[in-house]
């Protein structure tokens, strides 16, 4: 049986035990990328195949005639045309819950790092605005504490509960929003998301990329929050318009902004946030899911999906 992993690279697999992996009865095809013209050739004779973000369209996967089993090292599945693999009898599966701890963790240091002006106080450190205060301390930048704030979740999920579930530390209350643009009962910890724009202090986004949900924050959203308020982005880009946040940024619409996804990645034709003039806003190259300990499972687990498929277990089928 042949393999072919498409992009192995962007695991970061150096310091990574990938015994579980390259242990299976598998022939495997190893590239550390692969461009998207490439794919069909590269997978042609594959039975199992690997990827983390290459696209696999329909024409690549009726153009592998041996293709059984697609697994996904990472949780969306926007990249793979799941009609097309459920017309062609291959199963899809994606990876769950590996990056967890390691997304939370990356969440809560945004929302410090904003509210305790971390960075700026760094840069005042270094650049010698320390050394030239009349005072023992430098006080250039208001610092807010959480305690009794009100954070927003939007996306319910693991990852959503997992960062709610810190907030109690730091004395915050926490709340959820409903689904926008739509009318229901809501669960009790739920409410409607422009009342959950009003009433947080940090909004922070942890729901998939839908058709629907594309610049869910928009200019309309933006103004409606406060302007003591910051935005957190751990989910993917273009659930914000980063137009419209470059301007609430901008003009003090809000206090700030850390995003560890933007609209293209890796940013190769630029991003109008990319620019150290805009204020209070933070910008990691999605990062949020890269501990060790996270790709590690994330690995282990892709192992446990082929395993499963291959004995005729269970695995986290999608189709």
């Amino acid at each position: 049986m042949k393999g072919v992993v498409l992009d192995f690279d962007t695991l970061g697999p150096q310091d990574l035990d990938t015994s579980a992996l390259f242990s299976l009865p598998i022939e495997w095809e190893i590239y550390g990328n692969s461009s998207v013209s490439d794919v069909s050739g590269l997978i042609k004779n594959a039975h199992v195949v690997l990827t983390n973000k290459v696209v696999l369209t329909r024409e690549n996967i009726n153009y592998a005639k041996d293709l059984k089993f697609i697994g996904l090292f990472a949780t969306g599945t926007n990249i793979i045309d799941l009609d097309a693999a459920a017309e062609c009898g291959v199963s899809v599966s994606n990876a769950v819950g590996y990056g967890t701890r390691s997304v939370v963790q990356h969440t809560w240091a945004l929302i410090l790092a904003l509210t305790t002006k971390l960075l700026g106080y760094s840069k005042a450190s270094m650049n010698g605005r320390w050394q030239k205060s009349d005072s023992f301390c430098v006080i250039d930048y208001p610092v807010q504490e959480l305690s009794g704030k009100t954070i927003g979740i939007v996306g319910a999920g693991e990852l959503g509960r997992g960062v709610a579930s810190v907030a109690p530390v730091f004395g915050m209350k926490v709340r959820y929003a409903a689904l926008k643009n739509t009318k229901h009962s809501f669960q009790n910890d739920r409410i409607d998301f422009d009342d959950l724009l009003k009433e947080s202090d940090v909004l922070s986004l942890h729901c998939p990329l839908t058709e629907d949900n594309i610049n869910l924050i928009d200019q309309r959203e933006l103004k409606l929050m406060k302007s003591s308020s910051i935005l957190i982005n751990t989910a993917r880009g273009k659930l914000i318009n980063e137009k419209s946040l470059h301007e609430a940024l901008i003009n003090g619409e809000i206090a700030g902004a850390g995003l560890d996804v933007l609209s293209e990645e890796p940013p190769i034709s630029g991003n109008i946030l990319l620019d150290e003039r805009v204020p209070n806003l933070i910008v990691t190259p999605h990062t949020a899911w890269i501990s060790k300990e996270a790709r590690q499972r994330l690995v282990e687990q892709v192992a446990g999906n082929i395993k499963g498929f291959l004995e005729g277990g269970k695995f986290n089928r999608v189709c």
